[in-house]
């Protein structure tokens, strides 16, 4: 069997202020196949986006190591985490995150253009814009376009990189019922196509049923319940 895309050892993280400690993560253990959808269920508050921006390197551990298609992300340099970033983990958040003052073909081209690899293996913006039904839409900002097709567009940046890893925080956490659906379903569809790894961390039991591994976190402690 070939090893696994993530792999989470011993991960603790403590928040500290002044004499307080905050423990939001007690000695997490986990790993994830390539191309399996994981879920991360809890409360507000309970860890869920701590343990997704330790995987992708944007925070570091108190304790513990995060190893992601081999690389030890945990022991690599700030700047060696950005590039790694870069190249191989698409993000898509709740409230998209889109530049205002860019278009959204230039919104999807910002990923190209942070290094020479990712322009020479991306996708075509215009291409995947045609994949989620936006293609009309290229040369819009995003204030003239709904909730849902923001985060459309946000499915597309995260994907035009091509990367291994795909991290959503509360992608539908904006969005009414109907809309997070069909986000959902392009979103699903879009990575499972691809054999693309997922791991989303959310409050909604809509997803559970599309998912191939759930996470629970309570009380700082990772918990699979299927």
């Amino acid at each position: 069997m070939a090893p696994p895309l993530i792999e989470v050892r011993g991960l603790t993280k403590v928040y500290r202020e002044g004499d307080l400690e905050h423990v939001v993560l007690r000695g997490v253990d986990a790993s994830i196949r390539r191309g399996q959808f994981a879920v991360l269920l809890g409360r507000s508050g309970s860890g869920k986006s701590t343990l997704l921006n330790l995987i992708s390197g944007i925070d570091v551990p108190t304790a513990g190591e995060v190893i992601v298609d081999g690389t030890p992300v945990t022991t690599l340099s700030e700047r060696d985490r950005t590039l790694f970033r870069r190249r191989h983990i698409g993000f898509i958040f709740q409230f998209f995150n889109l530049i205002p003052t860019l278009t959204v073909e230039e919104n999807l081209r910002l990923p190209l253009e942070l290094n020479a690899d990712v322009r020479r293996n991306g996708r075509a913006p215009r291409d995947l814009l045609e994949l989620v039904g936006l293609a009309d839409r290229a040369g819009s900002f995003p204030d003239r376009l709904s909730g849902g097709e923001q985060q459309r567009v946000a499915i597309v940046r995260a994907l035009v990189h091509d990367p291994l890893l795909i991290l959503a925080d509360e992608p539908t956490g904006n969005l009414d019922l109907e809309t997070g659906r069909q986000v959902l379903d392009l979103l699903d569809r879009l990575t499972r196509e691809a054999g693309r790894t997922m791991v989303m961390a959310t409050h909604s039991r809509e997803v559970i049923g599309r998912a191939d591994r759930i996470f629970a976190i309570d009380r700082g402690r990772l918990i699979e319940t299927w």
